[in-house]
């Protein structure tokens, strides 16, 4: 089977579908992407096409703020929040996302659950359509002017519109139900798959390690998105005052302009989660439910520092399963974070609730478990 994946152009949402993909690979499949053309960089080191369609997340931005007025990085309302994902990244689209998978002929398309491009091209193209949630079910009001966005979108193509969002023929959960958040998940058929760390492909060797001192290790790594965390160094220089040991991702930020003690610090600008989570006893993180979710299938306990309501949403249903703790806004400096790991490190508690979340992952189907079912839900 052709199967085409589609995303919006940001690598916490591409990430976590790069499991599936190479699953269904694996089983005899063919896979690409549809995404705008600058994400090539997170696609073709795994030796999927990367078909260009649509504009970058920055161009999404600047169209939202000419026809809303406002800023979406300011504040998220759920209209604004609409019209990104449904509206304005729509219409800079769809057309040449139709144009492209009309050429290419998928036998069925996945789309992350904040992608609305894919599903409208499914249904124009009439192959099936599922969705991957990526995140923890969204907020009501979200849902509703997601649907609301992207119904004229429909309609005016002669297609029948969506009741409610997300949509498809089936949903495919990542979301371990100790995180999911209260409420009714969308009227789909739905399909439980394990979220897994991101790794890099083909098992690339991992990086060096420092040598074992005997001390807890505490992976430390934040959005690059800008505001959506605290600036790295000050944390960093705040925990090398506990008895501990530190590895830490800049986001791509230079390495060498942070002004710390490399003896304390084991620093890299970028490697795959599934690279550093290995004898860590704390992570300290900006929310992100990919890493959220790896963090977490690995029995980790984390801090959270969350910047974005999306962050803040995965935030809040860690700290509610016992498995780490949430910093509010206003209360985010460094000193904070090192108290919250100390905390973390000195009450059994926390580990305890990670390791309940770990086995709760690992019960869930795997990439290529699923990867069968969806082909065989198909008929294919």
């Amino acid at each position: 089977m052709r199967i085409l994946m589609f995303c919006n152009p940001m690598p916490g949402h591409l990430l976590p579908m790069l499991p599936l993909a190479r699953a269904l690979r694996q089983q005899g499949h063919v896979v690409a992407f549809v995404t705008s053309a600058h994400m090539a960089g997170s696609v073709e080191p795994d030796g999927f096409r990367l078909i260009a369609a649509g504009p970058t997340t920055e161009a999404v931005v600047a169209e939202v703020a000419r026809r809303s007025g406002s800023d979406i990085l300011a504040g998220q309302s759920p209209e604004l929040v609409g019209q990104f994902f449904a509206g304005a990244r729509v219409d800079l689209s769809v057309d040449e996302a139709l144009a492209v998978a009309r050429e290419w002929e998928p036998g069925m398309i996945v789309s992350e659950h904040c992608d609305y491009v894919g599903p409208l091209v499914a249904a124009t193209l009439k192959v099936p359509s599922v969705v991957m949630a990526i995140d923890p079910t969204l907020e009501p009001d979200v849902l509703d002017a997601l649907a609301e966005t992207a119904r004229p979108r429909y309609l005016e193509r002669g297609l029948e519109a969506p009741a409610h969002a997300p949509f498809g023929s089936l949903l495919l959960d990542l979301c371990p139900p100790s995180l999911q958040r209260d409420g009714v998940l969308p009227p789909l058929d739905r399909m439980a798959l394990r979220p897994e760390p991101h790794a890099a492909p083909g098992g690339t060797p991992r990086a060096p390690r420092a040598a074992e001192t005997g001390r807890p290790r505490v992976l430390v790594g934040f959005s690059t998105v800008p505001g959506a965390g605290p600036r790295l160094g000050p944390v960093l220089q705040s925990l090398s005052a506990l008895d501990i040991d530190l590895v830490a991702t800049s986001g791509g930020a230079p390495v060498d302009t942070l002004g710390l003690d490399r003896e304390r610090v084991e620093l890299f600008t970028f490697l795959p989660a599934a690279e550093l989570l290995d004898n860590v006893s704390v992570v300290v993180h900006h929310g992100g439910s990919g890493t959220t979710f790896g963090t977490a299938a690995r029995g980790v306990p984390a801090v959270v520092v969350p910047g974005m309501p999306g962050q803040l949403r995965q935030a809040g249903r860690l700290q509610a399963a016992g498995a780490g703790l949430a910093l509010p806004a206003g209360e985010q400096g460094p000193e904070a974070v090192t108290s919250a790991v100390r905390r973390l490190l000195a009450e059994p508690a926390f580990t305890t609730a990670a390791h309940l979340l770990r086995d709760e992952i690992a019960a869930m189907p795997s990439a290529s478990e699923v990867a069968a079912r969806l082909v065989a839900s198909a008929g294919a």
